[in-house]
């Protein structure tokens, strides 16, 4: 069997779905037919791409691999078949783009540019999330990359819809000579005397979902400090001992701060992509989110503590 774009086309779907029977139905095959796909295209790849899990399917680590490069292939393939109107030059399509505080966005909008150069992009910092979703629904944004938590899912109109980017588990920014500098994973609850620089709420659920962590293991943050600004800064206050904080797991450290997992990963953090159905073609929807899965997949390439923490997390036994 030789790799088609329709087998790439399924293992996005599958990987999407999170589940072999979404899939199916998403893509009109009966449920044992796409089992069978499924099986025909990861003896033709030499290694399982999916492990099941109680909730549906998830890709393994070479499955990610292989589903970060399928939706660039595909995104490519879209791209070659679209043919410009009229005397054969596109006209410029403008699209309004804004992100929460997430770093996916700088290598999104490289990718963007390099494929969509008919696109011509206005970028727009917007933290909260609940406010991203008011700009979508009165037509002020076209597209944009929000977050949302565990049994807090973003909520919107039929008129705005949304796509996983990731399932992020939340660190723990550290001083380098911090007491608990030689632990692989941190417990939440051996902080509880800590200082904390957190991010003001974002209307989805943050930082609810951290005190309601704390309370889980036990404490209630002895001092916080609200801060959203500028990382460097943040790093170098912590650097000096003036306190930790919570931080994406692709953070990069600077000299003088340790990026840490929490023991159990008690805490999770959804990125996605929403947009405006009538504002944004299937084909743009599908170049935004895979530029920005594989901007995600180069900034977990270049983090050492996040590539060591999903070896250890997902590392499966061989059958």
């Amino acid at each position: 069997m030789d790799l088609e774009l329709r087998h790439l086309r399924t293992l996005c779907a599958i990987a999407d779905a999170g589940s072999l029977g979404r899939a199916a139905a998403l893509l009109k095959y009966s449920q044992p037919a796409m089992s069978t796909q499924l099986r025909r295209i990861e003896r033709l790849f030499g290694e399982d791409l999916f492990v099941r899990t109680a909730s549906g399917v998830e890709p393994t680590r070479y499955g990610l691999e292989v589903l970060t490069q399928a939706r660039d292939i595909l995104a490519r393939a879209d791209a070659i078949r679209r043919r410009p109107a009229g005397d054969g030059v596109a006209a410029p399509r403008a699209l309004r783009l804004a992100a929460t505080n997430s770093p996916v966005l700088s290598g999104m909008v490289v990718r963007i540019r390099s494929r969509r150069p008919d696109l011509t992009l206005t970028v727009s910092s917007v933290y909260p999330s609940s406010e991203i979703v008011e700009h979508l629904e009165k037509g002020e944004l076209d597209a944009a990359i929000a977050a949302d938590y565990p049994g807090m899912e973003l909520r919107h109109s039929a008129a705005v819809a949304h796509r996983e980017i990731v399932n992020e588990p939340a660190f723990v920014a550290l001083p380098a000579g911090h007491r608990l500098k030689h632990r692989m994973e941190v417990p939440l609850a051996e902080l509880a005397d800590e200082a904390w620089f957190l991010t003001p709420d974002d209307g989805a659920g943050w930082p609810g979902v951290f005190y309601a962590a704390c309370a889980a293991a036990g404490f209630t943050p002895a001092a916080v400090h609200e801060y959203l600004g500028d990382r460097l800064q943040l790093q170098d206050m912590i650097a000096e001992g003036l306190g930790v904080s919570i931080v994406q797991a692709t953070t990069r450290p600077n000299q003088g701060v340790i990026v840490k997992p929490l023991a159990g990963t008690p805490l999770w953090t959804r990125y996605l992509l929403a947009w405006r159905r009538d504002q944004v073609t299937e084909d743009i929807t599908e170049t935004l989110f895979s530029s920005a899965h594989a901007s995600y997949r180069d900034l977990i390439t270049r983090s050492a503590h996040f590539q060591a923490w999903a070896a250890q997390t997902f590392r499966l036994p061989r059958s």
